[in-house]
């Protein structure tokens, strides 16, 4: 029986493969000589299709293509010789940089060329866009799902390599249990991830982010708006969280009235709707006397 081929553990020389990334000093013993930097004509290099980072803001390439015009590339693009390829080359670090290279119409990068394997690739392309938080949560997310599910490895092995606690790790890929259109939300900046922590789990994760990015609301007015639920109608949303002023008021009316009062206030409105529940038609006969000026 042939030998089992035995798995490097994660994150194994990761100080020696993010040399190259880190802006800080890093202490190294390489164990064979680095290639040189060298440039490559920009058509030689693809993309690498399992990049974590998945949303590259129009704006943002476009002030570093003004930059990159200027000044150059003044940080090589990390590359490695492309699978089943000869002559072309894969990018381990610096996507942005090279998208926007080719934006500023440059047909040659400086480039480090470094001989990683695909669990490299990735651990790498994920370490270097956390460090430099590049990622929104959702990409985050699925870089380290991807990290678990097709290497095997457990949140133990994924926290102790990106120096994340447990619980990190365990909280951020719980957003992968939200809706793809909430998750969209958080990848493009309109939900926070305090803000979708709070929709985890929820049958109507979808109506409730809805709701908390038309009104606004703060994440503990989004915790209260998920306690209290949904009042759905047609799908759409009638009541939403209430402050505590407006639930003083709906308690004095209830008082006074000994019915059930409702109040739907509108954010940011002075506009809304009261509603005045009654169980028997006595207590509506009674609703009316008191709203015409009558005895009850």
């Amino acid at each position: 029986m042939a030998k089992k081929k035995e798995r490097k553990g994660l994150g194994r020389g990761l100080s020696a493969l993010m040399a190259d990334i880190d802006s800080g000093p890093v202490v190294e013993t390489p164990v064979t000589p680095r290639p040189s930097d060298t440039v490559l004509p920009i058509e030689k290099i693809s993309a690498n299709p399992d990049q974590p980072r998945r949303d590259f803001k129009q704006e943002d390439l476009d002030e570093l293509a003004a930059s990159i015009a200027g000044r150059g590339i003044i940080q090589p693009i990390i590359v490695r010789p492309a699978p089943n390829k000869d002559g072309f080359y894969q990018i381990v670090a610096g996507e942005r940089r090279w998208r926007a290279a080719q934006q500023a119409n440059l047909h040659e990068v400086p480039v480090l060329i470094r001989d990683f394997d695909d669990e490299q690739l990735l651990e790498v392309a994920i370490i270097e866009n956390v460090q430099r938080a590049d990622l929104n949560a959702v990409e985050e997310a699925l870089g380290y799902r991807a990290l678990m599910d097709r290497f095997g490895h457990t949140q133990e092995q994924v926290s102790s390599a990106l120096g994340k606690s447990r619980s990190y790790i365990a909280n951020i890929l719980r957003l992968l249990n939200l809706p793809t259109e909430v998750q969209q939300y958080v990848r493009q900046g309109d939900l926070s991830v305090g803000h979708a922590r709070t929709l985890i789990g929820n049958e109507n994760a979808h109506a409730l982010a809805n709701a908390m990015i038309k009104g606004n609301l703060s994440v503990r007015e989004a915790e209260k708006l998920v306690k209290q639920g949904l009042n759905l109608k047609n799908n759409k949303l009638i009541a939403v969280s209430k402050d505590a002023d407006t639930r003083a008021v709906e308690t004095d009316l209830s008082a006074a009235l000994r019915l059930g009062v409702s109040i739907d206030h509108k954010p940011g409105s002075e506009a809304g709707k009261i509603t005045i529940s009654y169980r028997t038609l006595d207590d509506l006969d009674r609703l009316c006397a008191i709203l015409t000026g009558g005895s009850r």
